[in-house]
């Protein structure tokens, strides 16, 4: 991921089978990591279960915060695809009072991500 494209909040995604080796004190017996994308140092990783948000803090990332949410608070989202002339697409994921907004690079497959969210929220 280039750095001007992390300071201006656009997501590139990371590798699945990496991110499950380094979440394996987080995730719970037969959780998978389904698709992962980091902006910086922060990360949101989709799993078979929940969406994991992971805040690294401080100015050696040492302070983590890790946070859990299942797929049944999440109440409806939106993907809006990149156009022509547009350099990323956008993701909005709606809970109970609060909307988690992602910037996603050019070439993330939007569809399949769409795709996952709705088999894991509609299951």
């Amino acid at each position: 991921m280039g750095i001007l494209s992390g300071l201006m909040g656009n997501a590139s995604q990371v590798d699945v089978n990496k991110v499950q080796g380094e979440l394996q004190g987080v995730l719970i017996p037969e959780e998978k990591v389904e698709a992962g994308f980091q902006v910086l140092r922060d990360q949101f990783i989709f799993t078979s279960k929940r969406l994991i948000l992971i805040d690294k803090q401080g100015i050696s990332g040492k302070k983590v915060e890790y946070k859990s949410i299942p797929y049944s608070s999440i109440k409806y989202f939106s993907v809006e695809t990149a156009g022509t002339f547009e350099r990323d697409a956008d993701l909005k994921i709606h809970l109970t009072g609060t909307v988690i907004s992602k910037n996603l690079k050019k070439g993330i497959d939007v569809v399949g991500l769409q795709r996952m969210l709705a088999y894991y929220i509609l299951k």
